[in-house]
């Protein structure tokens, strides 16, 4: 099976980490692009990027979801299935693509703490336990299929 993998910080290249080392088939990696950090304002790439990198896949960091030339690249991998974990909404012509549609990793057991944040907001909201839960991207944010849950 045939993925592509989309995210920025170290929670999800610890995630992409795991994929690859299980032999999971990872065809490209789609990433924020690089950014200025610091006082400095020196650029520095996602921890995603980075680990791509590090393992030789190739990686795709547009400045827009919807750009052509990004969208008909995403095709181009004829990918089986999306993996997405801390990243950005996306648009329906991007989770759509996949013959096996589009699952997320998401740091709440939904259905609460749908959005951005949810482990600042359970801290937060001094909540006593929290976990992960991985759907299917749907319309709605954070709304999909769960597919699995865990505390």
């Amino acid at each position: 099976m045939k993925i592509v993998f989309f995210g920025t910080p170290f929670f999800a290249a610890t995630n992409l980490e795991f994929l690859y080392e299980n032999n999971i088939e990872i065809v490209s990696i789609v990433s924020a692009p690089d950014k200025e950090k610091g006082r400095g304002k020196k650029i520095i790439p996602a921890d995603v990027k980075l680990k791509g990198l590090e393992l030789g896949i190739d990686v795709l960091s547009p400045e827009s979801l919807k750009d052509e030339v990004f969208l008909e690249k995403l095709k181009s991998y004829n990918a089986d299935l999306f993996v997405v974990v801390a990243f950005r909404m996306l648009p329906k012509e991007i989770w759509s693509m996949p013959k096996m549609g589009t699952i997320n990793l998401h740091t709440s057991l939904l259905p609460n703490y749908r959005g951005a944040a949810p482990i600042n907001r359970v801290l937060i909201n001094g909540e006593d336990k929290t976990g992960i839960t991985t759907f299917n991207i749907d319309e709605k944010i954070d709304c999909g299929k769960i597919l699995l849950q865990e505390e």
